[in-house]
């Protein structure tokens, strides 16, 4: 990265400002004074700026427990963000990989890597996504079979993909879908006559939420979690 956007990233200054602390010296990597604002630097220099160290940051990869009530987006007028739980530095440059409900709770990725949250996202994927339901109704005999074969929602053209239905309990159950249509799991028990009454997503992919995270509480993912998709 380059020695002034680093600047401006780290301290929340503007470029022009990055560049008079460059070039007055005021800007040290690894101990000594550099003067060009293109001198590009790795997560192996220290920076310091008046005797700070800054942080160098390179991708960030986390798990979070969303809990009820707040929105997977930066900004929103009416509703908490699920950024609001977070306590890092440069937060504006994380964004969430897929977005939960309102109302849904559990897994939620954040990143501020764009390749490796195109490739969860991708329709190309067909990454999997599992879903514990609570539903109003008992669950029909045939519903895991209609979901195997694609169900019609209204308003869209195609089937869903066919997705994978096992049973907790006659009003429980774990979907595991390979799309990320607009509210797909409501709108898949609704085209067979169910509502779902609470909503939590267990998995993405091969990484499932920790539990030893609370509701608001993440974490950093492991190498081995990251590596999986």
């Amino acid at each position: 990265m380059r020695l002034d956007r680093f600047l401006t990233e780290s301290l929340g200054i503007s470029r022009s400002q990055a560049g008079k602390l460059i070039r007055a010296a005021e800007v040290l990597v690894n101990q000594l004074p550099v003067r060009n604002a293109a001198h590009h630097i790795t997560e192996a220099d220290t920076v310091e700026v008046a005797g700070q160290q800054l942080q160098i940051m390179g991708p960030r990869y986390f798990m979070l427990h969303k809990p009820e009530g707040y929105v997977c987006s930066n900004e929103d007028p009416d509703h908490p963000t699920v950024f609001f739980l977070l306590d890092e530095p440069a937060i504006g440059k994380l964004h969430c990989v897929g977005r939960l409900d309102l109302d849904t709770t559990g897994l939620v990725l954040l990143t501020d890597d764009g390749q490796w949250s195109h490739r969860i996202t991708s329709p190309r994927r067909e990454c999997a996504k599992t879903y514990r339901v609570w539903l109003a109704d008992p669950v029909a005999a045939d519903t895991a079979a209609q979901f195997a074969a694609g169900v019609q929602l209204r308003g869209e053209k195609n089937l869903t993909r066919p997705a994978e239905l096992q049973l907790v309990s006659d009003t429980e159950a774990l979907l595991t879908i390979h799309e990320g249509k607009y509210h797909q799991v409501k709108r898949m028990f609704a085209a067979v006559g169910n509502k779902v009454v609470r909503l939590h997503r267990e998995q993405i992919g091969a990484v499932s939420l920790d539990p030893q995270l609370a509701p608001g509480d993440y974490r950093l993912l492991t190498r081995e979690e990251i590596a999986a998709f």
